[in-house]
Order: C-alpha cells, then sequence, then structure tokens
C-alpha cells in the first residue's frame, strides 16, 4: 500500500483505512499522552480525542511531511492543552536516590510490610517525579517526554518539533539538569 493512497483514503473518510490508521499510531498516541498526563484513564480519553481531531483535520494534513510528524505534533500540542485546562495531581514514574544521595537506583522490596511501604514510597516519588517534569519548559518537557516515554531519537524529535539536532541535544540536556537539581533539592527538603 503506497502511502499518498493511503492517505487520500483516509481523506475520502474511508473507514478501513482509517480503523488501519489507529491500529499503526494508536500505541504511540497513547505513550505520548501517558506521558504528558500520568494517568491512563486520562491519557485513553486524550487518545481518542486525538483520533477525532485527525479524522476531522485530515484534509489540511500537507502529503509533503510525514504523516507521523503530524499526528505527534496533534498529540503533544492536545496532552499540553489537556494540562492547562486541567490543572490536576497526576502520578506515573518512579525513581528512588542512591543510599549516597548522588545517583538513583531502585529498591525491591522483601517482605509484605516492606512492600506496601514501598508503594506508599513509591506513590510519593511518582508524584515528585511528575511535580518536576510538569514544571520544565515547555519545550524541555516535550523533548523529555519524547525521547524519555515513546523512546524518539535526537533526530526524530528534531522533527517533531521543527527544531536542529543541536537544539533537541540542548533541551534535553538541560531538561536532565532541571530535573536533577529539583529533585535533588526535593530529596534534601524531605531529609532535613
Amino acid at each position: 500500500m503506497k502511502k499518498p493512497d493511503f492517505i487520500q483514503r483516509i481523506k475520502s473518510r474511508e473507514h478501513k483505512a482509517f480503523r488501519e490508521l489507529v491500529g499503526l499510531y494508536q500505541k504511540m498516541v497513547l505513550n505520548i499522552c501517558l506521558g504528558y498526563l500520568h494517568n491512563p484513564a486520562d491519557a485513553e480519553d486524550l487518545a481518542q480525542d486525538v483520533f477525532l481531531e485527525i479524522y476531522n483535520k485530515i484534509d489540511s494534513f500537507r502529503s509533503d511531511a510525514k504523516l507521523s510528524t503530524w499526528i505527534y505534533r496533534i498529540t503533544v500540542n492536545k496532552s499540553l492543552n489537556f494540562i492547562r485546562n486541567n490543572k490536576k495531581e497526576k502520578t506515573n514514574l518512579s525513581l528512588v536516590p542512591d543510599n549516597d544521595g548522588e545517583g538513583i537506583g531502585l529498591q525491591i522490596p522483601v517482605d509484605k510490610q516492606e512492600q506496601i511501604d514501598y508503594k506508599i514510597e513509591s506513590s510519593e516519588r511518582k508524584k515528585r517525579m511528575d511535580i518536576a517534569i510538569d514544571s520544565l519548559p515547555e519545550n524541555q518537557r516535550s523533548a523529555f517526554v519524547l525521547n524519555k516515554y515513546d523512546d524518539k531519537s535526537y533526530k526524530e524529535i528534531a522533527e517533531i518539533m521543527g527544531l536542529s539536532l543541536s537544539s533537541v541535544e540542548s533541551l534535553l540536556f538541560r531538561a536532565k539538569q532541571n530535573l536533577q537539581k529539583k529533585l535533588l533539592e526535593c530529596y534534601k527538603n524531605l531529609n532535613s
């Protein structure tokens, strides 16, 4: 199946072609939404909204661009709009500081009480991480989410965000630095 034919079939409102499009991009869209919203139910709802917008705006798609890039941009924009419009507390990412407080590692619970304690602590860590990610400037957050949640390469992120490769490298470097500072500060405040 040639892409221009596929896109034309979607523009012609052929339901089978649209189902194929959803099948091809559903996981990608859901991962991006989840990366921004940190809530599976909200991410699923937003992913449905994304596909509805794709269906309604497919005529505005220019075939000189990549379909995946266009879908990414819609997904990121809808995710950011959702966050702006729904200032909710979000949870989902788990990192644990090492014993020396310098790095990040994982702790494996052993008995039932440790598992309960771990779940409580893990939930708090998730909240702190989500707050740190959400506090990043918009471009840093977008680059970080695309890289860490959707495993996109720097080159793919540059294409999606319409930036140079060096700009993406700089954004990700600054995002990681900012996250590290925010998380270390948060953990120091908890231990003092």
